[in-house]
Formats: C-alpha cells, structure tokens, sequence
C-alpha cells in the first residue's frame, strides 16, 4: 500500500459523520491554498474525537504530542477560527481541540442522517447526534464531579493569573496552595480548573477529604486515563502503579487536582493538652519542659502518597499535579528549594472591595465602608471566616452590623471551630510561643521571645517552632518580629482565659485573684488592640 493512500486511511470514520470534502474546500479557502495531506489527516483525528496526544500516538506511535500540537496551533486551528469567525460574523477562538467538533458542528459541517418513518413510509432528516450526546463526548476527559461550587468567587485576580502562568508558560508540574482553613484554596483550584481545562487533555479532581488509600485514587485515575488497562493496586504492585500513572501525564497533558491534602498529615498532637503555662504578670512562661516538635509530614498510613508526589515532581512529564493544603510538609518544602517545576504559591486575605461583595451577596444592604474596613482587618479577609459573619449577622442581629460589632467579640462558634481544628494539631511548644506572641501589644522580635519569655527554650527549638507555626499559616512576620492576626489573636486569649480558670479551680481559692486580675489584664488588651488597629 503506498504512504498517501495510507494517509487517507486514517481516521477514515470521519468521512462517514462529516461533510468532509467540503470541510477541505471550505478551510482551503480559509488558508489561501489547499490543506495537505498531514493537515487532512489530523483533522479527521481531530472529528473522530481524538486528542492530540492520541492523534501522536496512533500517526507517529509517539508519547509526545508537541508535534501534532504545534501543527494544530499553527494551522488547522487558525484557519478553523477563520472559517467559523466569517459564518459567524465576530471573532471565534478554538482554544482547544476538543472546541473543534463543536463549532465545525454548529457551522452545519456534520452530516445529517435519513431515517424511515415505518408508519407512514417517510423519509424524516435527522442529525447524527443531538446537542445532549455531543456535550457527553466534550466532557468525556473531565472528572470534575467531586470539584466544589464555586458559582459565587470573589477576586484573586493576581492569584489566578500566576498559577495559569506557573502551569501553562512555565509548565510546572507540581504545584502547592497552601493557607490558613477557609482562606480560598479549593475555590481558587476549581475557578482555575475551569479556565485552563481547554488546555489539557485530561482535567481530573479528587478530594482527600474523607483520607482515601492511595490505591484507590490511583485506581480511579488510571481508569480514567486508560480504560483499557486492567487495574488491580497492591501493596507490592504500588511502585508500578506509581509508574504507570507517570507513563499517563508523559502520554497525555493532564492536570490533576487533589483537594484537602491535609486530611492525610499526620495529627498525632491533635487533642493533645500538653503542659499549659499560666503566664506570671510580666507574661513570662516559666516552664518549658516539653521540648518535643513535630515534622509537618504524612501520617505514616499515608506516607505513600508523598512519594507519589514527590515522584511527579521529580519526574519529566507534560502535565501538573496541584495541590490544596493548609500547611506545607516537609518533603514538598524540599523539592521546592531544588527545581523550578516545583511551585508553592501561599493565599492571604482578600480586600476590602472584595468583602464588600460578600456582604452584598449575603443581602447585607446596611453597612458603610468602615464597617467593611473594620471587620476585613479582624478577620484578615479570610472569605470563609468573612461568610460566616456575615450569616451571624443576618441571622441573628438582624442585618444590622453595628449591633453585631456591640457584642464586643470576635470568636462565634462556626469561627471556634474552624480555629480549634488548626489550633489542635499543635504541639505544646507552638502553642506556648502562640502564647507569648498573643499576649505582647506590639510586634515582637525573637530575641524579645528567647531572653524574657521563653528562656529555657533552646533557640533551635524557638527557631524550628516558628517556622512551623509560619508553615502552617497561623504566624506572620513582619520587618520588626512576628505577630498573629486579630481573630487568631483574640481565639488565643480567649483560650488562655479559659485554660488559666480551670488552673485557678484546680488551686488553692486564692488563685482565683489571679485568674481575675489575668483575664482583665487580657480583655483590656483586647481594647486597646482593637483600638489601635482601626487608628
């Protein structure tokens, strides 16, 4: 058989649901010159339903799909945009081929099929498929079913312009959202999912939530990926199951999502009291004989899944692996420090025009801007923490703000929850310098924390402390020293409050005075801090 021949025989089924030959004159028009052989035969792959990746594969018997992607790019995809944009009558963009089938359908270039009527002996036209079982095959390479809603998103313009860079300029293959519980991560992911799908051949989400094994995430994945596989996950059979996965992201361009990476850290300090310290009246701690740290790492149950990720990151492949996480474990901090695939992108608060448009969407009509600015600095534009208050105040102050900022607190119970959960995996050295940065008015400097508060802390506890607590988005440092966000702070020394009347009950009755005197001392300083804040 001759090589044009060969040619023409592939992808033939296009011919048979495509008005083929008039496909090649319409778009030889749109190019100024007759489409070649290769474009022909990458535009029947392309009305067959198949990608660019499997297009290489089945043409070049290739894993790589850069050739079949930059002819696409180059040609048949502009003179397509042409072609569709003159019917059209405005500018009309592929973007992705899986857009091809699509417009060249809404154009009129699919055929039409005759059918017989056995009743009445007609002859009725029908279309070879309707608009239901084309969007099925549109979709057939998202799995988005476990992504959240995200009808209602607020700014992180800035945000999601760097991750699509990160991914699709710089073509990271791994990368990390990391912040504080209710901060946007999920949401950012899902709003960049849906932006970017077009230009990936798989779009895959899964949520870590509920802690799966690794077997069967990675079970789910490669059935999506290749069917035809027969997928049976062992303990012995991981590392080739790792491998297989790696074979998947080099074969096609996919971008996987997995959500709440946390769900699978080790927490062996979660619910784990530690030796509380009643500070002294100069807020010095005077016991700090629980030395012990942990490594922000994967519980040893799921450790397996770190050297999954850590091999995608290693590994030269064509697609992206995000993750959504509230703290940064060791190992990615790691590879991180070692390449450029590899990218850590940390959220903070949103502003105060963004909130604005929380509380408008929460049917909150009256507020005034300083209402906005007061409470955004509170609560440092944490949307979820932000969402919250603007449900109390519905709920129960009637819509009106100022009632809700009389009741001189920051810390509801939906927002106690939130922080308990985070607060509670810390080990008994974090939560004391938690402590001890709560309680100090201004900003204070590590050597403030080493000589007066902590002092029989050694510095390379104090250091590896800090960083953690920074990991784990619950300290902030600043030019001058380090210091905790006024909800976080004010949760704090609420907790200390508590934590010091149950010391006091436990005591002689005379320690009561104490406690008194502590938890003035401590509300007053919440006065002030607030007040200083909004000067």
């Amino acid at each position: 058989m001759s090589n044009f021949k060969k040619r023409e025989e592939e992808f033939i089924e296009a011919n048979t649901h495509w008005e083929i030959e008039k496909l090649y004159i319409d778009l030889a028009l749109a190019k100024g010159k007759a489409l070649t052989p290769v474009e022909k035969k990458f535009l029947r792959g392309l009305l067959c339903g198949f990608s660019p990746a499997e297009i290489a594969s089945k043409v070049y018997e290739s894993r790589s799909s850069s050739t079949v992607r930059v002819y696409l790019s180059n040609g048949l995809y502009k003179y397509i945009e042409d072609l569709v944009s003159n019917q059209a009558g405005y500018s009309v963009k592929v973007k992705n081929w899986s857009r091809v089938t699509y417009l060249l359908e809404k154009a009129g270039y699919k055929k039409k099929l005759l059918t017989i009527d056995l009743d009445s002996d007609r002859l009725i036209t029908t279309k070879q498929n309707d608009a239901n079982s084309f969007t099925l095959k549109q979709d057939s390479h998202l799995d988005l079913d476990e992504a959240a809603d995200v009808s209602c998103f607020y700014g992180r313009e800035t945000e999601l312009a760097l991750v699509k860079k990160y991914i699709i300029q710089d073509n990271c293959r791994l990368l990390v959202l990391w912040g504080m519980a209710g901060i946007g991560k999920t949401a950012l992911a899902v709003k960049l999912a849906q932006e970017i799908q077009e230009n990936f051949d798989y779009v895959i989400w899964r949520s870590l939530h509920l802690a799966p094994a690794l077997e069967t995430i990675l079970s789910q994945i490669i059935q999506f990926l290749s069917p035809q596989q027969q997928i049976n996950i062992t303990d012995k059979s991981m590392n080739l199951a790792c491998s297989q996965l790696i074979d998947c992201l080099r074969s096609y361009r996919c971008l996987i999502f997995l959500d709440h990476v946390d769900a699978i850290l080790d927490n062996s300090y979660e619910n784990q009291l530690g030796n509380f310290n009643i500070p002294d009246n100069n807020y010095r701690i005077q016991n700090t004989s629980d030395y012990s740290l942990p490594h922000i790492d994967y519980h040893h149950d799921y450790e397996n899944y770190g050297d999954l990720i850590r091999r995608i990151g290693d590994s030269q492949h064509q697609s992206c692996l995000l993750l959504t996480i509230r703290e940064k474990p060791s190992k990615i901090v790691d590879l991180e420090g070692k390449m450029l695939s590899v990218r850590c992108l940390q959220l903070t608060g949103l502003n105060q025009a963004e909130n604005t448009k929380i509380f408008k969407n929460n049917a909150l009509l009256e507020f005034t801007q300083k209402d906005i600015k007061k409470i955004t600095n509170w609560y440092a534009g944490n949307p979820l923490l932000i969402k919250l208050v603007a449900n109390i105040i519905h709920d129960f102050f009637d819509n009106s703000i100022q009632e809700f900022l009389a009741q001189n607190t920051l810390i509801f119970t939906d927002i106690r929850v939130i922080l308990d959960e985070q607060f509670n995996r810390l080990s008994s050295i974090e939560k004391q310098i938690m402590y001890c940065i709560a309680v100090n008015p201004d900003l204070i400097s590590l050597q403030t924390i080493e000589s007066q508060i902590l002092p029989s802390l050694p510095k390379q506890l104090l250091l590896q402390g800090i960083e953690l607590l920074r990991r784990r988005s619950l300290v902030e440092k600043q030019a001058s020293g380090f210091s905790l966000v006024p909800v976080l702070r004010e949760y704090i020394i609420e907790r200390l409050i508590e934590e010091s009347w149950k010391f006091s009950t436990e005591k002689a009755g005379s320690l009561l005075i104490t406690h008194a005197f502590l938890e003035k001392q401590l509300k007053n300083y919440i006065q002030e801090s607030r007040l200083n804040m909004e000067n």
